[in-house]
């Protein structure tokens, strides 16, 4: 060596070794050793006499042979830098491979207990259930006046402001049967109700029960034997709550059932429901439903086919938002309806079956009925564009009914409408007074079969939503099977109705008729309802919940 400082130079002042994991199990991650260098000697601490001398650690500092200096032949400052820049990157590369709670628990003497917590953490998370849908086949007659809507805690008889019958929000006890990200499949009714239903099972053993799927609804509730006053047949047994899983009249809920309540033809009971998940694991889950024993006028003829509603309502008391609350779910329903009347679908509790693309959104408006309603902004048939106020111009409101059959319009809207839709009489179309299936129903050439006959001569309307200067419009379009039916006479009729009498006449209602043929979301985390167009016949589940942007 030239002199003493190319000789210091010699000297390496630290080490740092990355150990790569095995290419068969990446997870295990790299290892980083960092050794610190010295030409000093190490001076150990001295030993008792009696304790015997031994070789120093390897990790220890050592001085490496001469020989080392033909590898790193960079000035001390540089290699030391360079060597630190090396070791900054390996552990920075290694710790956003891990998570922060990964790191936590590489670190803790617990760490394999924890990693097992977090298994059984993993089985507590919220769940998804699916539920096949049936429809319910109805007689093909209807009053022009009268669409039953029966709902959980309200009962409204549309176009009969004298004929509200109270239906209380209550608890019965149900045993449902449904899935892990709940989907259930459902039926439903051309004419009359209307309404597509699933089965759950309720109480302990379970027993099943047909209930109609409803979102305008809030309170689950089946017919009971408690006992009976007047109760339609039903598909099953009248459910008959022990007394034991009845509610007391302290209870916060009764409270509020009394307190909304016209009549004493309810009780409040909880009871176990089993949810059912796609891979057979059932979950049971006790929830308030109502036990209905004295049902009047057209809720005797609502119940032929079924034993009760399922409220999917945003109320505290709706199935959903007590499974939520309990951590079974994450409140988000959704239901899909076939395009075809006479066709099914299915309804699912739960995010992992809500789609990660293609869906549409609008913001969900927060109301005391607890409706899912969205602001509409502007309703076109085909290019021309309908009065959603018969006074006042501005947006309108328009709630998410699974519980309607048929879609309803403001006064104004379904004026404008029904105007337009009288140049179909240029195609051969004649109003036919004698068919009552519904209001205004139109006799072809020849007798119809099917809606796909004549959709040519119809147009499809629009829903717009969030029209604003400075944002993109999301729609709704509603093709001609969206809002035709065909009646038992082979007469194609008008499934849209005049709301005037319906909630003041101030929003319109989309029906059964006008959500088949697509997958609708209800996301109550998000407050926002979403849809895309969809077959409905077999749900996927989806990796990943992602917000739409």
């Amino acid at each position: 060596m030239a002199s003493g400082e190319d000789e210091d130079c010699s000297q390496l002042k630290g080490v740092v070794f990355i150990t790569l994991p095995p290419p068969d199990n990446p997870s295990l991650g790299k290892t980083i050793t960092a050794f610190t260098l010295s030409n000093q000697p190490h001076q150990s601490p001295p030993l008792p006499p009696s304790a015997p001398q031994s070789t120093p650690p390897s990790h220890l500092p050592i001085t490496l042979p001469h020989a080392r200096r033909s590898l790193f032949g960079h000035p001390r400052r540089r290699i030391s830098w360079t060597l630190m820049g090396i070791a900054l990157f390996a552990i920075l590369t290694f710790c956003s491979l891990q998570s922060p709670q990964s790191l936590l628990k590489l670190t803790s003497p617990g760490s394999l207990n924890e990693l097992d917590q977090d298994d059984k953490d993993d089985d507590k998370k919220p769940n998804s259930f699916i539920f096949p849908l049936y429809p319910k086949m109805g007689s093909g007659e209807m009053s022009k006046s009268r669409d039953t809507e029966v709902k959980l805690g309200k009962f409204t008889m549309i176009g009969s402001k004298s004929a509200i019958l109270p239906v209380d929000d209550g608890g019965l006890p149900i045993k449902v049967v449904t899935s892990s990200s709940a989907v259930l499949p459902i039926n439903g009714d051309t004419f009359l109700d209307g309404l597509y239903y699933t089965q759950i099972h309720v109480g302990s053993p379970p027993k099943p029960y047909f209930l109609d799927i409803d979102t305008g609804s809030d309170l689950t509730w089946i017919q009971c034997d408690a006992p009976c006053i007047s109760c339609s047949k039903g598909a099953h047994p009248y459910y008959k709550p022990t007394r034991g899983n009845l509610l007391s009249s302290k209870d916060s809920f009764c409270f509020d059932f009394k307190h909304t309540s016209k009549s004493g033809s309810w009780v409040l009971s909880r009871d176990e429901i089993r949810l059912v998940n796609i891979n057979n694991t059932s979950i049971d889950s006790k929830i308030i439903i109502g036990c209905a024993y004295d049902q009047q006028g057209m809720l005797l003829n609502s119940l032929t086919k079924t034993d009760g509603i399922l409220g999917l309502s945003r109320a505290k008391v709706s199935l959903p938002s007590q499974l939520a609350k309990q951590g079974v779910i994450d409140n988000v329903i959704g239901h899909c309806l076939t395009s075809e009347s006479i066709g099914g679908g299915y309804m699912f509790l739960g995010v992992d079956f809500v789609p990660q693309v293609k869906m549409s959104w609008v913001p969900m408006l927060n109301d005391a009925s607890m409706n899912y309603l969205a602001e509409v902004s502007r309703v076109t048939y085909g290019s021309k564009q309908l009065g959603l106020h018969h006074q006042k111009k501005g947006n309108g409101r328009i709630i998410f009914d699974s519980g309607s059959s048929y879609t309803y319009f403001t006064k104004q809207a379904y004026y404008d409408l029904t105007t337009m839709l009288k140049d179909v009489s240029l195609d051969g179309f004649i109003e036919d007074d004698s068919d009552t299936t519904l209001p205004i129903c139109w006799r072809f050439k020849t007798p119809l079969r099917s809606i796909k006959d004549v959709s040519k001569f119809f147009k499809p309307l629009n829903l717009e939503f969030g029209r604003k200067w400075w944002s993109i419009s999301t729609n709704l379009r509603i093709p001609p099977e969206g809002y035709l039916v065909i009646s038992n006479k082979g007469n194609v009729c008008l499934g849209i109705l005049d709301g005037s009498d319906l909630l003041d006449g101030s929003h319109i209602v989309l029906g059964d008729i006008s959500m088949r043929g697509n997958l609708v979301v209800y996301d109550n985390t998000k407050h926002k309802i979403g849809w895309m167009r969809s077959e409905c016949v077999n749900p996927k589940q989806s990796n990943m919940y992602l917000p739409s942007l």
